[in-house]
Protein backbone atom coordinates (compact mmCIF):
# COMPACT_ATOMS: atom_id res chain seq x y z
CA UNK A 1 0.00 0.00 0.00
CA UNK A 2 1.52 3.32 -1.04
CA UNK A 3 2.10 6.15 1.43
CA UNK A 4 -0.48 8.30 -0.30
CA UNK A 5 -3.16 5.67 -0.88
CA UNK A 6 -6.10 4.70 1.31
CA UNK A 7 -7.29 1.09 1.20
CA UNK A 8 -9.28 -1.44 3.14
CA UNK A 9 -6.86 -3.74 4.92
CA UNK A 10 -7.27 -6.81 7.08
CA UNK A 11 -6.71 -6.62 10.87
CA UNK A 12 -3.43 -8.50 10.44
CA UNK A 13 -2.19 -5.73 8.14
CA UNK A 14 -3.18 -3.12 10.69
CA UNK A 15 -1.11 -4.96 13.27
CA UNK A 16 1.82 -4.73 10.88
CA UNK A 17 1.34 -0.99 10.51
CA UNK A 18 1.12 -0.51 14.26
CA UNK A 19 4.43 -2.26 14.76
CA UNK A 20 6.11 0.40 12.58
CA UNK A 21 4.62 3.38 14.41
CA UNK A 22 7.92 4.82 15.68
CA UNK A 23 9.68 5.11 12.33
CA UNK A 24 6.83 6.69 10.37
CA UNK A 25 7.27 10.43 10.85
CA UNK A 26 5.08 13.25 9.57
CA UNK A 27 7.21 13.44 6.42
CA UNK A 28 6.38 9.82 5.57
CA UNK A 29 2.68 9.59 6.31
CA UNK A 30 0.91 6.28 5.85
CA UNK A 31 -2.81 5.86 5.75
CA UNK A 32 -4.46 2.74 7.11
CA UNK A 33 -8.13 1.88 7.17
CA UNK A 34 -9.43 -0.77 9.54
CA UNK A 35 -13.20 -0.77 9.51
CA UNK A 36 -15.77 -3.42 10.21
CA UNK A 37 -18.46 -1.14 8.78
CA UNK A 38 -17.69 2.16 7.10
CA UNK A 39 -20.82 3.76 8.60
CA UNK A 40 -19.48 3.14 12.12
CA UNK A 41 -15.96 4.45 11.63
CA UNK A 42 -13.92 7.24 13.20
CA UNK A 43 -10.94 9.03 11.64
CA UNK A 44 -7.84 8.95 13.85
CA UNK A 45 -4.42 10.56 13.81
CA UNK A 46 -1.41 8.90 15.42
CA UNK A 47 0.92 11.40 17.14
CA UNK A 48 4.01 11.09 19.29
CA UNK A 49 5.92 13.40 21.59
CA UNK A 50 9.34 11.96 22.44
CA UNK A 51 7.96 8.48 21.85
CA UNK A 52 5.00 9.00 24.20
CA UNK A 53 2.40 8.16 21.58
CA UNK A 54 -1.30 8.85 21.25
CA UNK A 55 -4.29 8.25 19.03
CA UNK A 56 -6.06 11.58 18.46
CA UNK A 57 -9.70 11.96 17.45
CA UNK A 58 -11.48 15.10 16.26
CA UNK A 59 -14.48 15.16 18.62
CA UNK A 60 -15.23 18.88 18.27
CA UNK A 61 -18.69 18.28 16.79
CA UNK A 62 -20.05 16.58 19.92
CA UNK A 63 -19.76 16.77 23.70
CA UNK A 64 -20.13 12.97 23.78
CA UNK A 65 -16.87 11.04 23.43
CA UNK A 66 -17.01 8.96 20.25
CA UNK A 67 -15.19 5.89 21.58
CA UNK A 68 -15.77 3.96 24.80
CA UNK A 69 -13.01 3.50 27.36
CA UNK A 70 -12.97 -0.21 26.51
CA UNK A 71 -12.52 0.52 22.80
CA UNK A 72 -9.74 2.98 23.59
CA UNK A 73 -7.90 0.32 25.58
CA UNK A 74 -8.23 -2.05 22.60
CA UNK A 75 -6.86 0.55 20.19
CA UNK A 76 -3.88 1.18 22.47
CA UNK A 77 -2.88 -2.49 22.36
CA UNK A 78 0.46 -2.71 20.55
CA UNK A 79 -0.21 -6.17 19.15
CA UNK A 80 -3.89 -6.10 18.24
CA UNK A 81 -4.62 -2.37 17.94
CA UNK A 82 -3.05 0.80 16.62
CA UNK A 83 -0.64 0.92 19.55
CA UNK A 84 -0.49 3.94 21.88
CA UNK A 85 -0.09 5.16 25.44
CA UNK A 86 -3.54 6.75 25.29
CA UNK A 87 -6.41 8.08 23.17
CA UNK A 88 -7.02 11.85 23.17
CA UNK A 89 -10.21 13.60 22.07
CA UNK A 90 -10.32 17.21 20.86
CA UNK A 91 -13.63 18.31 22.39
CA UNK A 92 -15.81 21.43 22.14
CA UNK A 93 -14.99 24.27 24.57
CA UNK A 94 -16.64 24.61 27.96
CA UNK A 95 -15.05 21.96 30.17
CA UNK A 96 -13.42 24.59 32.42
CA UNK A 97 -14.53 28.02 31.21
CA UNK A 98 -16.49 29.60 28.37
CA UNK A 99 -13.60 31.26 26.53
CA UNK A 100 -11.68 28.03 25.90
CA UNK A 101 -10.72 27.20 22.33
CA UNK A 102 -11.12 23.47 22.93
CA UNK A 103 -11.44 20.89 25.67
CA UNK A 104 -9.33 17.76 26.04
CA UNK A 105 -10.45 14.35 27.28
CA UNK A 106 -8.26 11.27 27.35
CA UNK A 107 -8.19 7.57 28.17
CA UNK A 108 -5.01 5.76 29.20
CA UNK A 109 -3.99 2.47 27.64
CA UNK A 110 -5.74 0.62 30.50
CA UNK A 111 -9.02 2.49 29.90
CA UNK A 112 -8.77 4.82 32.90
CA UNK A 113 -9.24 8.56 32.46
CA UNK A 114 -6.43 10.83 33.72
CA UNK A 115 -6.78 14.51 34.52
CA UNK A 116 -4.46 15.51 31.67
CA UNK A 117 -1.17 14.62 29.98
CA UNK A 118 1.73 16.96 29.24
CA UNK A 119 3.05 15.21 26.14
CA UNK A 120 -0.52 14.59 25.07
CA UNK A 121 -1.50 18.25 25.21
CA UNK A 122 1.48 19.15 23.00
CA UNK A 123 0.22 16.61 20.47
CA UNK A 124 -3.31 18.00 20.79
CA UNK A 125 -2.09 21.56 20.16
CA UNK A 126 -0.20 20.47 17.03
CA UNK A 127 -3.24 18.48 15.89
CA UNK A 128 -5.78 21.30 16.21
CA UNK A 129 -3.34 23.84 14.72
CA UNK A 130 -3.09 21.68 11.59
CA UNK A 131 -6.87 21.30 11.44
CA UNK A 132 -7.34 25.05 11.91
CA UNK A 133 -4.64 25.87 9.37
CA UNK A 134 -3.13 28.15 12.00
CA UNK A 135 0.53 27.53 12.73
CA UNK A 136 1.95 29.01 14.94
CA UNK A 137 -0.87 29.69 17.37
CA UNK A 138 -1.62 29.74 21.11
CA UNK A 139 -4.64 27.95 22.54
CA UNK A 140 -6.67 27.79 25.72
CA UNK A 141 -7.52 24.16 26.40
CA UNK A 142 -9.85 22.98 29.15
CA UNK A 143 -8.79 19.76 30.90
CA UNK A 144 -9.89 17.88 34.01
CA UNK A 145 -6.79 19.43 35.62
CA UNK A 146 -7.91 22.96 34.73
CA UNK A 147 -7.07 25.40 31.94
CA UNK A 148 -3.82 24.65 30.07
CA UNK A 149 -2.31 27.03 27.50
CA UNK A 150 -0.13 25.47 24.77
CA UNK A 151 1.51 27.47 21.99
CA UNK A 152 2.60 25.96 18.68
CA UNK A 153 5.79 27.82 17.75
CA UNK A 154 7.19 28.66 14.33
CA UNK A 155 10.08 26.21 14.86
CA UNK A 156 7.63 23.33 15.29
CA UNK A 157 8.15 23.01 19.04
CA UNK A 158 5.16 23.34 21.36
CA UNK A 159 5.51 25.40 24.53
CA UNK A 160 2.94 24.83 27.25
CA UNK A 161 2.09 26.90 30.31
CA UNK A 162 1.34 24.03 32.69
CA UNK A 163 0.22 26.31 35.51
CA UNK A 164 1.33 26.27 39.13
CA UNK A 165 2.33 23.04 40.87
CA UNK A 166 0.21 21.87 43.78
CA UNK A 167 2.31 20.93 46.79
CA UNK A 168 -0.18 20.70 49.68
CA UNK A 169 -0.17 16.95 50.46
CA UNK A 170 -3.97 16.43 50.72
CA UNK A 171 -4.41 18.12 47.35
CA UNK A 172 -1.78 16.04 45.52
CA UNK A 173 -3.33 13.78 46.95
CA UNK A 174 -1.04 11.89 49.32
CA UNK A 175 -1.03 10.97 53.00
CA UNK A 176 2.37 12.46 53.89
CA UNK A 177 2.74 15.28 56.38
CA UNK A 178 4.23 18.50 55.07
CA UNK A 179 7.97 18.57 55.75
CA UNK A 180 9.03 21.83 54.08
CA UNK A 181 7.02 25.02 53.50
CA UNK A 182 3.73 23.16 53.26
CA UNK A 183 5.08 20.48 50.90
CA UNK A 184 6.00 16.82 51.34
CA UNK A 185 9.72 17.02 50.50
CA UNK A 186 12.02 14.03 51.08
CA UNK A 187 9.17 12.22 52.80
CA UNK A 188 9.90 8.66 53.88
CA UNK A 189 8.00 5.91 52.07
CA UNK A 190 8.36 2.17 52.59
CA UNK A 191 8.51 0.21 49.35
CA UNK A 192 9.48 -3.47 49.09
CA UNK A 193 10.95 -3.43 52.59
CA UNK A 194 13.14 -0.38 51.90
CA UNK A 195 12.81 3.29 52.84
CA UNK A 196 12.72 5.71 49.92
CA UNK A 197 12.82 9.49 50.06
CA UNK A 198 10.12 11.02 47.87
CA UNK A 199 8.72 14.45 47.05
CA UNK A 200 5.02 14.71 46.18
CA UNK A 201 3.90 17.12 43.45
CA UNK A 202 0.69 17.55 41.49
CA UNK A 203 0.73 19.05 38.02
CA UNK A 204 -3.01 18.48 37.78
CA UNK A 205 -2.25 14.78 38.31
CA UNK A 206 -0.28 13.15 41.16
CA UNK A 207 3.47 12.59 40.97
CA UNK A 208 5.94 10.90 43.29
CA UNK A 209 9.49 12.04 42.50
CA UNK A 210 12.38 10.14 44.01
CA UNK A 211 16.14 10.43 43.80
CA UNK A 212 16.70 7.21 45.71
CA UNK A 213 16.58 5.28 48.96
CA UNK A 214 17.34 6.69 52.38
CA UNK A 215 21.09 6.53 52.95
CA UNK A 216 21.76 6.16 49.22
CA UNK A 217 20.13 9.38 48.06
CA UNK A 218 23.26 11.38 47.21
CA UNK A 219 23.52 14.47 45.01
CA UNK A 220 23.37 12.45 41.79
CA UNK A 221 20.35 10.35 42.69
CA UNK A 222 19.41 7.11 40.91
CA UNK A 223 21.44 5.65 38.05
CA UNK A 224 18.38 5.44 35.84
CA UNK A 225 19.90 3.51 32.94
CA UNK A 226 20.43 0.46 35.15
CA UNK A 227 17.39 0.95 37.40
CA UNK A 228 14.82 -1.87 37.74
CA UNK A 229 11.86 0.25 36.62
CA UNK A 230 9.49 -2.64 35.91
CA UNK A 231 10.09 -4.04 39.41
CA UNK A 232 9.59 -0.87 41.45
CA UNK A 233 7.19 1.05 39.21
CA UNK A 234 3.98 -0.90 39.98
CA UNK A 235 4.68 -0.81 43.73
CA UNK A 236 5.05 2.97 43.69
CA UNK A 237 2.00 3.46 41.46
CA UNK A 238 -0.31 1.54 43.82
CA UNK A 239 1.26 2.62 47.12
CA UNK A 240 -1.37 3.43 49.78
CA UNK A 241 0.32 6.79 50.43
CA UNK A 242 -1.27 7.90 47.13
CA UNK A 243 -5.01 7.16 47.35
CA UNK A 244 -5.61 8.04 43.66
CA UNK A 245 -2.47 6.09 42.66
CA UNK A 246 0.49 8.01 41.28
CA UNK A 247 2.93 8.59 38.45
CA UNK A 248 6.50 8.01 39.63
CA UNK A 249 9.68 9.67 38.40
CA UNK A 250 13.01 7.97 39.16
CA UNK A 251 15.63 10.65 38.71
CA UNK A 252 19.36 11.15 38.24
CA UNK A 253 20.98 14.60 38.48
CA UNK A 254 23.73 15.11 35.89
CA UNK A 255 24.31 18.76 36.78
CA UNK A 256 22.25 21.67 38.09
CA UNK A 257 20.69 22.30 34.68
CA UNK A 258 20.38 18.73 33.40
CA UNK A 259 18.64 15.66 34.81
CA UNK A 260 17.79 12.19 33.51
CA UNK A 261 14.45 10.65 34.41
CA UNK A 262 12.64 7.37 33.81
CA UNK A 263 8.92 7.29 34.47
CA UNK A 264 6.29 4.78 35.48
CA UNK A 265 2.94 6.30 34.53
CA UNK A 266 -0.28 5.68 36.38
CA UNK A 267 -2.49 3.63 34.09
CA UNK A 268 0.14 3.23 31.36
CA UNK A 269 3.25 1.76 32.99
CA UNK A 270 6.72 2.46 31.61
CA UNK A 271 6.63 5.05 28.82
CA UNK A 272 9.31 6.84 26.82
CA UNK A 273 8.31 10.27 28.14
CA UNK A 274 5.92 12.08 30.47
CA UNK A 275 5.45 15.84 30.22
CA UNK A 276 3.77 16.41 33.58
CA UNK A 277 6.36 14.07 35.08
CA UNK A 278 9.21 16.17 33.69
CA UNK A 279 7.59 19.27 35.19
CA UNK A 280 7.11 17.57 38.57
CA UNK A 281 10.73 16.37 38.48
CA UNK A 282 12.12 19.89 38.13
CA UNK A 283 9.80 21.20 40.86
CA UNK A 284 10.95 18.42 43.20
CA UNK A 285 14.62 18.91 42.29
CA UNK A 286 14.38 22.63 43.07
CA UNK A 287 12.61 21.97 46.38
CA UNK A 288 15.35 19.49 47.32
CA UNK A 289 18.07 21.98 46.33
CA UNK A 290 19.43 19.77 43.55
CA UNK A 291 18.95 21.94 40.44
CA UNK A 292 18.22 25.39 39.11
CA UNK A 293 14.71 26.34 38.05
CA UNK A 294 15.46 25.95 34.34
CA UNK A 295 16.50 22.42 33.33
CA UNK A 296 16.73 19.98 30.49
CA UNK A 297 15.00 16.74 31.45
CA UNK A 298 16.35 13.81 29.44
CA UNK A 299 13.79 11.03 29.05
CA UNK A 300 14.19 7.72 27.19
CA UNK A 301 12.41 9.32 24.21
CA UNK A 302 14.42 12.56 24.23
CA UNK A 303 14.72 15.92 26.03
CA UNK A 304 12.14 18.37 27.34
CA UNK A 305 12.96 21.92 28.40
CA UNK A 306 11.33 22.78 31.73
CA UNK A 307 11.29 26.06 33.63
CA UNK A 308 9.65 26.66 37.01
CA UNK A 309 9.41 30.43 36.97
CA UNK A 310 10.08 32.17 40.25
CA UNK A 311 8.26 35.31 39.07
CA UNK A 312 4.79 33.75 38.91
CA UNK A 313 5.28 30.16 40.17
CA UNK A 314 4.19 28.69 36.81
CA UNK A 315 5.86 25.77 35.04
CA UNK A 316 6.65 26.04 31.32
CA UNK A 317 7.30 22.92 29.25
CA UNK A 318 8.72 22.96 25.71
CA UNK A 319 9.13 19.98 23.40
CA UNK A 320 8.15 18.36 20.09
CA UNK A 321 4.92 16.80 18.84
CA UNK A 322 4.79 14.96 15.52
CA UNK A 323 2.20 13.31 13.30
CA UNK A 324 3.08 9.69 12.53
CA UNK A 325 0.17 8.46 10.40
CA UNK A 326 -3.61 8.66 10.12
CA UNK A 327 -6.43 6.29 9.26
CA UNK A 328 -9.96 5.16 10.05
CA UNK A 329 -10.98 2.74 12.77
CA UNK A 330 -14.23 0.96 13.60
CA UNK A 331 -16.17 2.31 16.57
Amino acid sequence: MSASASALVAPSAVRGLASHRVVRRAGARRRCVAVAAAADAVKFYKYQGLGNDFVLVDNRDSSEIKLSSERCAQLCDRNFGIGADGVIFAMPPGLVQKDEDYSMRMYNSDGTEPEMCGNGIRCLANFVAKMDGADPKAYKVGTLAGLIQPEVRADGQVSVDMGEPTLDPPKVPCTFEATQDGAAVRAKMEVDGETWLVTAVSMGNPHCVTFGKEGECDEEGIKVDSFALSHYGPMFEKHPAFPAKTNTEFTEVVNRNYVKMHVWERGAGATLACGTGACATVVAAVLEGRTERKCTVELPGGPLEIEWRESDNRVIMTGPAELVFDGVVAV
